[in-house]
């Protein structure tokens, strides 16, 4: 067996990032249409076919003016032109002279010759003469040629995960399909004599796998593609053989069978198969036998990595987000980023143990700048119930016994 090796949870945590920062897709990269590229990791760059904006471009409905004819207010302007979005070439082939104005729309291009747009809302209007009743100042309320971006410049780098913003600046260049990475498989293991299918109807001392749907989903959610085995026996023989299926995929994760009793045979499992372990648990609560390795091997190149997540519903998920979370996104291609933690006023008093850093099932609530954070209430890291109620973990340090309301605390969203 394996020497036990228990690391602080941020010892642990900059385990994983250390190894996830070498890894990356296994498979080439494929060409998929703009909307089910969705969700997915760029294996390209995507540049600006043109300067963002192409042309100086109004963000307020109102006048298109020279800056300088505002000194002394009000100023009344001769209107010679209405401009609006879209508007043709033909439309602004004039030059804005002193003492003249432009109608303009939101997002249309100012005309040569102005160097500001006033809003409407400081304006009065009367046949073809506007009065403005406020100064502004030379590029106020215009956005200049190329000052989002230049023709060629990198918008989107390789390695980014492509959520809705950066679909919309795939469109704004004209890429109707993306190239990107395939999504990794990532193989779910259940163990445990107790577990039976969901299906069946369990015995009076069996309860029915929900942990491998709870990690089909947030494999899913990291951008994997799980693979659900067979449940595991507490049986040796049986045990290695799904272990070794789940070799085959590029992630192996294990739910039960990693603690210390007599039929947690996991570990012993991959004892047998030359595994390194890189940590045998971490000191967190839920999930402190949290187990993380490889295995390598003459079929096996690169080297598979494992992670063996506590049986505990919550323990399961709490670890997986944790610590498998950076490795299946390293596996489909994202570029590596540290955990961030916000920052919410606790509604009431913590009582903690000390020892372990904690991240307990909570619920952020209020309005606006008043969000205030809350503990569920639960029974421990079998409590389904109250972690789906829950949106977040608050995180409480391993040195502190009580935590007061009002305290601002480190929060994990869910």
């Amino acid at each position: 067996m394996p020497r036990e090796s228990v690391l602080s949870f941020e010892e642990a945590r900059h385990m994983v990032e250390e190894h996830a920062s070498r890894l990356g897709p296994s498979s080439p990269a494929e060409t998929v249409g703009l909307l089910r590229s969705a969700g997915r990791v760029l294996a390209e760059k995507v540049v600006a076919d043109r300067d963002f904006p192409p042309f100086p471009r109004a963000t307020r409905d109102g006048y298109a003016v020279r800056a300088g004819d505002l000194a002394q207010l009000p100023a009344i302007l001769q209107v010679v032109k209405e401009i609006k979005a879209g508007a043709a070439p033909q439309d602004i082939s004039f030059t804005l002279q002193p003492g003249e104005a432009a109608a303009i729309m939101t997002g249309a291009p100012a005309p040569p010759g102005a160097d500001a747009v006033v809003m409407v809302e400081y304006t009065a209007r009367q046949a073809d003469r506007v009065e403005i009743s406020k100064g502004i100042g030379g590029g106020d309320n215009i956005v200049p040629i190329g000052s989002e971006a230049r023709r060629g410049d990198v918008l989107l780098p390789a390695g980014s995960r492509l959520g809705h913003a950066a679909i919309a600046v795939a469109a704004s260049v004209g890429r109707t399909s993306m190239t990107v990475h395939p999504r990794p498989r990532i193989a779910i293991l259940a163990t445990g004599d107790e577990i039976v299918d969901v299906a069946s109807a369990p015995g009076p001392n069996q309860i029915r796998n929900s942990n491998s749907y709870s990690l089909a989903t947030q494999v899913s959610a990291a951008g994997g593609e799980p693979l659900i085995l067979p449940t595991a026996p507490d049986e040796p023989r049986r045990l290695r053989e799904l272990i070794e299926e789940g070799l085959t995929c590029e992630l192996l994760l294990l739910s039960g069978g990693v603690s210390m009793g007599k039929y947690d045979l996991v570990e012993q499992v991959f004892d047998q198969l030359d595994a390194e372990f890189f940590f045998t648990g971490a000191k967190i609560q839920p999930g402190r036998p949290i187990v993380f390795g490889r295995v390598a091997s003459a079929s096996r190149t690169p080297p598979v990595y494992f992670f063996g997540l506590p049986g505990n519903p919550v323990s399961t998920m709490v670890t997986f987000e944790l610590f498998a979370r950076p490795v299946i996104e390293a596996l489909s291609g994202l570029t590596p980023h540290k955990l961030v933690f916000l920052r919410a006023r606790l509604k009431k008093d913590i009582q903690a143990r000390t020892g372990l850093k904690r991240f307990l099932p909570a619920v952020l609530s209020g309005e606006f700048e008043g969000t205030e954070v809350e503990l569920m209430d639960w029974h421990g890291s079998g409590d389904i119930a109250a972690t789906a109620r829950a949106n977040c973990y608050v995180v409480t340090p391993p040195d502190r016994e009580h935590v007061p309301a009002g305290e601002w605390v480190p929060v994990l969203l869910r």
